[in-house]
């Protein structure tokens, strides 16, 4: 049986420009943007490739943490110089690509595993992104 996870709930203040944000700078698909009535919202969008999805809400349609409470989010790319030259492009701050350590694989690219990125939404929710080029993605 297989496990997946399909959604992280991402604690923002201001969901518009959340979605801004996830959609316009980080290029995140909306898959919805629903309004409830009585002050309750919820938006969904995905990365690029992932089956896993950032909802965000209101009136208490989802877990209800304080905004930029989340940290260590974390996506992967397969080319993260690539991904630290398009963040720049769409204006978004950056620790730029840092090197953690030695990748243990001497076969493999020198920044698979180890090569990351490490920036916040506009709330303070933290996110890594992650080099790892040998999944094929």
């Amino acid at each position: 049986m297989n496990w997946t996870l399909e959604v992280v709930v991402v604690p923002v203040s201001d969901l518009d420009r959340s979605k801004a944000f996830y959609r316009d700078r980080l290029g995140f698909r909306v898959d919805n943007d629903y309004d409830l009535g009585e002050g309750r919202r919820v938006i969904q969008l995905t990365p690029p490739g992932s089956w896993c999805s950032n909802v965000f809400g209101t009136g208490g349609v989802v877990v209800e943490m304080p905004p930029g409470s989340v940290k260590g989010l974390q996506l992967v790319v397969p080319d993260i110089e690539r991904a630290h030259r398009l963040l720049t492009e769409r204006g978004i701050e950056t620790s730029g690509v840092q090197v953690l350590g030695e990748n243990p694989d001497p076969d493999a690219h020198p920044l698979d595993n180890v090569g990351m990125i490490f920036l916040s939404d506009p709330d303070g929710n933290g996110w890594a992104i992650q080099q790892m080029a040998g999944r094929g993605r």
